[in-house]
């Protein structure tokens, strides 16, 4: 066998046949629809994935950049309730379909965008986990650095090595390769063990957050000027416009975690523990982090007469204050390790585990959600994150303001599953590509048209806001509102182009479970013969055997 050959077949996924885990060009282990045993999330775990994304930096400095906008410390907290809401309500909609029929974002853009279509979303999705992994790792690198320099003050003032072209220093870099290797062995973690790490990261953080604040009000005395900040508008803005903006962006910044929502609800054991889990994290943790963030900085600008917003800036301070004190020291340590280890566990679960799942649904031959992870990881250093971050503003604006491109597909995606389809759905043709989803050479122009037009309106706001041009007013009011139109003119076309040029077999689905998808129970509310069920020459359902069954699920649909 020539050398080439056997390299290909030991690098080549193999699933187990007897359990519909067949490997092929549209199909893997990681792609199939999950089976029930391996659906082990509950409430704790849609907790515990959004509380990761609530309880780190971003959502902590949240206030700051409504207040510098001119909003007061109400209207900030007032925004910061109504995004969380509409937040928690598009996550549970967009996700919907994993719960349903459990799989996941990559396999369900299958059926609105055509076979080879759906690598359109899936491209795009990949490059934005690449740079997020790496500015992630970058940023939790950050936070290393204040926990070493608390265990080893002279690490504070390390010689920098480095030329005087790289916009970094030894330091950071330190701290960033340390940050990447701690994180690299948890890629080897499947997603349905996440439970003990999701414990650990949320009790940690949590709590060192809330003695973050108790320990700033107790110094401080009370809250300090920054959380009675009156209304201060500037310019020609009014105050309504002004929040309308904060919304927008407060739901752009979680709208690539909405998007591939479905990777994750596909985990769950049941649809109630996964609303109740994501409502109450999206909405009440998301909320109370914000209002934390918001306290503590208040409260440490009467101690120090300055504003920190930045967790590992303050944290640096608060050392320094306490004159390198063993106590001062074991205190920023224990602060400065609970947000590496959400940043941490955060970037491993939302960036990398995602970059796996789509970079699988590119190449099912050869990558599964383990290795996607891996090379979504090692991409952090071919995006080069010192460049992005210490350079690149402008790169970054583009990146937060992504949501004019994900809006549209989530328009997509939920008008295309509960209106066009009624929820149903082939499973046997999402993984065939001249099945029922093939259209017109394995593309559905419909999708990437109307794609389009939710996007292209916004694009003049987008850049006038990154290039920090002087456009017409009527531009950056489109782009304040990008999330909802976007969403809404693309779900409005691709309704609309459906009806005047109909697809056939809308909201049809198999008759026969072919891949062990659901419990006996599961099948029963879904209209399809179990597994354990063969279809008859005349059509119907014969019963094979029926052994001991899992408890029958909560179908709450």
């Amino acid at each position: 066998m020539p050398l080439i050959q056997r390299v290909r077949n030991a690098v080549q996924l193999h699933g187990d046949e007897d359990k519909h885990e067949k490997t092929d060009s549209w199909s893997n282990r990681d792609l199939v629809p999950l089976p029930p045993a391996r659906r082990t999330w509950g409430l704790f775990e849609y907790f515990g994935y959004w509380a990761i994304s609530a309880l780190n930096i971003s959502t902590w400095q949240q206030p700051n950049s409504f207040l510098t906008l001119g909003l007061s410390v109400g209207q900030t907290m007032g925004v910061i309730i109504v995004g969380r809401f509409i937040v928690a309500l598009f996550a549970i909609v967009v996700a919907w379909c994993g719960l349903r029929w459990h799989i996941g974002f990559t396999i369900q853009n299958r059926f609105s965008w055509g076979m080879r279509g759906s690598y359109i979303p899936l491209i795009q999705r990949v490059m934005l986990n690449f740079i997020w992994t790496a500015i992630q790792c970058w940023n939790g690198g950050k936070l290393v650095c204040v926990c070493i320099t608390a265990v080893f003050p002279s690490f504070a003032s390390m010689k920098n090595t480095l030329p005087a072209s790289m916009p970094t220093t030894t330091y950071e870099m330190v701290g960033f390769t340390i940050f990447w290797f701690c994180s690299l062995p948890f890629l080897w973690m499947p997603p349905e063990k996440y439970r003990l790490p999701f414990q650990v990261v949320c009790i940690y953080c949590g709590v060192a957050m809330i003695c973050m604040m108790i320990w700033a009000l107790s110094v401080a005395k009370g809250v300090g000027p920054t959380f009675y900040t009156s209304q201060n508008l500037s310019g020609d803005w009014s105050i309504n416009w002004v929040m309308l903006r904060c919304i927008n962006s407060l739901i752009g910044g979680k709208a690539a975690g909405m998007t591939n929502g479905s990777d994750f609800s596909r985990y769950g054991k049941s649809a109630r523990q996964f609303t109740t889990g994501t409502f109450l994290c999206l909405f009440i943790v998301g909320t109370l982090v914000s209002f934390v963030g918001l306290v503590t900085v208040s409260a440490t600008q009467v101690i120090y007469n300055e504003v920190y917003w930045n967790p590992p800036d303050l944290l640096m301070r608060m050392m320094d204050e306490g004159h390198g004190s063993s106590k001062a020291r074991a205190g920023v340590f224990f602060l400065a390790l609970g947000f590496a280890l959400t940043a941490g566990f955060e970037n491993v679960c939302g960036n990398a585990v995602g970059g796996g799942i789509d970079l699988s649904g590119i190449f099912p031959h050869y990558i599964n959600i383990r290795r996607g992870a891996l090379i979504t990881f090692f991409a952090a250093w071919i995006c080069m994150p010192w460049q992005l971050v210490n350079r690149a503003d402008t790169f970054i604006t583009v990146l937060s303001s992504f949501t004019v491109f994900l809006a549209p597909m989530m328009g997509i995606m939920t008008t295309d599953f509960f209106l066009l389809r009624k929820q149903r759905v082939r499973l046997s043709s999402l993984y065939d590509l001249h099945g029922q989803y093939y259209y017109t050479y394995g593309f559905n122009w419909r999708a990437p048209l109307a794609w389009i037009c939710g996007w292209a309106p916004l694009i003049g706001g987008l850049n006038a806001t990154v290039e920090k041009e002087t456009v017409a007013k009527s531009l950056f009011e489109l782009y304040y509102l990008s999330f909802f139109l976007g969403y809404f003119i693309s779900a409005i076309i691709f309704y609309g182009l459906n009806r005047l040029f109909p697809l056939p077999h809308l909201g049809e689905s198999d008759d026969l479970d072919m891949f062990g998808t659901f419990t006996p129970a599961e099948a029963k509310f879904m209209g399809v013969a179990p597994a354990d069920d063969k279809i008859s020459d005349n059509g119907s359902s014969e019963k094979v055997v029926y052994a001991d069954k899992l408890a029958e699920p909560d179908l709450e649909y």
